[in-house]
């Protein structure tokens, strides 16, 4: 069977008693690492900014709570974990999930303001949510697992906002780490290659578009520059989160953990 064609099971770890905010998780890989979390028998508290995105999210998990969160507002964070804080009682685990793909273009095109936006939701907002759960997490420890990207490893033409941020958040993972390892407080970052989804087709569909081939010869493409000749999909990063934070990932502080089919290994 080919790795495309192999289903992707959660990973079968039991988390009960765990408290968990997963930000940016009402879909996507938010809502597959949420619902994996609640089904591992985690209590699991979300935000999201689109508050239509995030009813349905509810509705459709009974097992989820959470509330509407602009994660470029710090008060509104501020908000987000008190309100997880009370309907939780404290904080486990933080998952720095929200993030945004930034501006496209040569940089002498790029506009500052979508550039201080890309940095302020990709990495201020993760320095903010840490800040408040810490606060939050109790004496014995706790796990923090930040969203970056094979970005966050590589050089992208036309990307440079991107790149930079998620090159960010894996230096703030790491000085992260170093700093909260007394408190028992693990960081580690998580690097996302191609991920299968919505955002993957959108994007690649309209590359497929400007060269005049079909979406099916693009994805060809794309996934022949990867070791293993496939996209990754949602579970496979969710199956990672789990881990990290669980007692199988005890010993796992500082690092960046690529994800990514081997992207980050081709030429």
């Amino acid at each position: 069977m080919s790795l495309q064609a192999c289903p992707v099971d959660r990973l079968p770890v039991t988390l009960k008693g765990y408290r968990v905010v997963i930000t940016g998780a009402a879909s996507g890989i938010g809502l597959v690492v949420a619902q994996s979390f609640a089904d591992a028998g985690a209590q699991v508290f979300i935000s999201d900014l689109s508050a239509d995105a995030l009813a349905d999210a509810l509705a459709a998990n009974p097992a989820l709570r959470g509330t509407v969160c602009d994660v470029s507002d710090t008060s509104a964070i501020r908000d987000m974990f008190n309100a997880a804080s009370a309907e939780l009682g404290g904080v486990d685990v933080l998952i720095n999930n929200a993030g945004v793909a930034g501006p496209i273009g040569p940089i002498e095109d790029l506009s500052i303001a979508a550039v201080e936006s890309t940095f302020a939701i990709n990495n201020v907002a993760q320095f903010s949510c840490a800040q408040e759960a810490v606060k939050l997490m109790p004496a014995s420890g706790g796990a923090i697992i930040n969203l970056s990207s094979v970005a966050g490893r590589l050089a992208f033409r036309n990307r440079s906002a991107y790149a930079t941020a998620k090159w960010g958040v894996v230096g703030f993972t790491r000085s992260l780490a170093l700093e909260l390892g007394a408190k028992g407080i693990r960081v580690n970052a998580i690097l996302p290659g191609h991920v299968n989804g919505d955002r993957f087709r959108t994007v690649w569909s309209t590359r497929a578009k400007e060269r005049g081939i079909t979406f099916e010869e693009m994805r060809a493409e794309v996934v022949e520059f990867s070791c293993l000749q496939s996209t990754v999909e949602m579970q496979d990063i969710a199956n990672m989160a789990l881990y990290l934070a669980s007692p199988f990932g005890k010993m796992i502080t500082g690092q960046a953990l690529s994800v990514c089919a081997g992207v980050e290994m081709m030429p």
